[in-house]
């Protein structure tokens, strides 16, 4: 038995990198055994290029979203989560701060890359983003195209996931940071794919050592946070986290109860009303789940 990283993932199929550089196709044991780009797992190598993952090794993080009916790893062992996002088209507002929230409750720090400065709408973007800046998020400004240089420095030494809407340009990035080893990995992956036109791939690529780790997500329109409890999702919004516990009403939903800490560092211009109608909606969500579904 070896010891592999996990570089790329499609359903119950895998590709796996051993401690040589070697790389080989891997099936999962059984269906329980639920593998994500960044797990470090246990393989018994059937011959010289597929293998078998046995079992995974203890996560530092897992990174991934869920509905009440079915759950999608997008990413294990990272330390920072980049939300991809630019003017045209339009990113999802709401999908943006599911990814912070996400990124908070599983105990992940989150930046947000801003692509296509070169765009004249961008300066719109930018000040709508200046809400997230004040929250303490890192806001960093690039061009895919131009000058990725600031999301290259930003992503040194951290192992990321890269995640965005399709049209935020993340595989111009990603081309402009690994160059030909996309190409290496597309080749790989074309025995995975089975002969399919559309992919659903999460990838694993190093930057500059094995320091750097940057694992592409397919793009996503939805993500559910259906695994995380309502103290969870509550405690996920770092402007109304010291407020939590000290509304007048101990299950208060923060809706239109009488003396809600919340709803008061609202009607004080201390948080914003956007960002608690979204904590009602996915703590609603959430609670619409049974707690069976949850894991």
């Amino acid at each position: 038995m070896q010891q592999a990283l996990v570089i790329e993932t499609q359903r119950r199929h895998c590709v796996v990198q051993l401690d040589d550089g070697s790389r080989i196709t891997c099936v999962s044991k059984g269906r329980q055994l639920q593998i994500a780009c960044g797990d470090q797992v246990s393989v018994t190598r059937t011959n010289d290029n597929e293998g078998v993952v046995e079992s995974i090794g203890e996560r530092g993080s897992l990174f991934y979203r869920a509905d009440a009916f079915k759950e999608k790893l997008v990413a294990a062992n990272v330390t920072q989560v980049a939300c991809i996002v630019a003017p045209l088209p339009a990113y999802s507002d709401e999908l943006l701060n599911r990814w912070l929230v996400c990124a908070e409750a599983s105990g992940v720090k989150a930046i947000i890359g801003l692509n296509k400065v070169d765009l004249v709408e961008a300066a719109a973007t930018a000040n709508a983003l200046a809400l997230y800046r004040d929250l303490g998020y890192e806001v960093i400004p690039f061009s895919a195209k131009f000058n990725h240089g600031p999301m290259r420095e930003r992503l040194a030494g951290e192992r990321s996931v890269l995640i965005g809407q399709s049209g935020m340009g993340k595989s111009k990035l990603l081309n402009a940071l690994v160059g030909s080893e996309a190409q290496r990995t597309n080749e790989i992956s074309e025995a995975l794919d089975s002969g399919k036109h559309t992919t659903t791939f999460t990838r694993l690529f190093t930057l500059g050592g094995n320091d750097t780790w940057v694992i592409d997500s397919p793009g996503m329109q939805v993500f559910g946070l259906a695994h995380f409890s309502r103290n969870e999702i509550e405690r996920a919004f770092p402007e109304f986290r010291d407020s939590i516990g000290q509304c007048r009403f101990r299950d208060c939903k923060h809706l239109h109860e009488p003396n809600c800490a919340l709803q008061t560092l609202v009607a004080d211009g201390k948080a914003s009303g956007d960002r608690l109608s979204y904590l009602r909606k996915f703590c609603a969500e959430g609670e619409a789940v049974p707690l069976y579904a949850r894991h």
